[in-house]
């Protein structure tokens, strides 16, 4: 049995789960979420704990089994905490402002780039080198922060670029000059 799948979910207070037909909607303080799910894989709500349970060990079954129960918690934990992903503006010049519903990005082309922002994600400039983006989905947030670090992916030579707060780049040596 997945070690993930069996494991029941805690529901905090001031979260409401709803189980309709082949739907799971989630509603908490930061926003709602809902997702469909295969009617195969069983979710059931007892006093505030969520259990998935699958109907064989069928590959697609085990598969399903820990994917969906992943999936719930971090619906939970969205709507009660929040997920947020801090990026780093690393370069002479590289800098960041929010503009009304847009994100505007000075990345070292010749013209800015403007982001516009979600209606259901928040993004915080705390100063010109730092985007803070905040949402209830987790892949909401990684995808507009993915978005954002696609304009200029850290380089390995002077490690300029945009890059995650707690992301290593590895660095490598330069040419060496006047070697023969």
């Amino acid at each position: 049995m997945s070690n993930i799948g069996k494991q029941p979910i805690n529901v905090p207070e001031g979260v409401d789960v709803n189980l309709s037909d082949n739907c799971i909607s989630v509603k908490g303080a930061k926003g709602e979420l809902s997702f469909n799910y295969n009617s195969i894989i069983k979710i059931s709500n007892n006093d505030n704990m969520i259990l998935v349970e699958r109907p064989s060990d069928v590959k697609e079954h085990r598969e399903l089994h820990g994917l969906y129960r992943a999936l719930i918690n971090n619906m939970i934990l969205g709507v009660s905490m929040g997920f947020s992903k801090e990026l780093n503006l690393v370069g002479v010049g590289y800098t960041a402002e929010k503009k009304g519903n847009f994100l505007l990005v000075n990345a070292g082309y010749s013209h800015p780039i403007y982001i516009e922002i979600p209606e259901n994600m928040e993004v915080d400039v705390p100063d010109n080198t730092t985007i803070v983006v905040k949402g209830a989905s987790k892949q909401n947030v990684g995808d507009l922060s993915a978005k954002i670090r696609q304009i200029r992916k850290p380089e390995p030579y002077k490690g300029k670029g945009i890059k995650y707060s707690d992301e290593h780049i590895r660095r490598k040596a330069g040419k060496t000059v006047g070697a023969k």
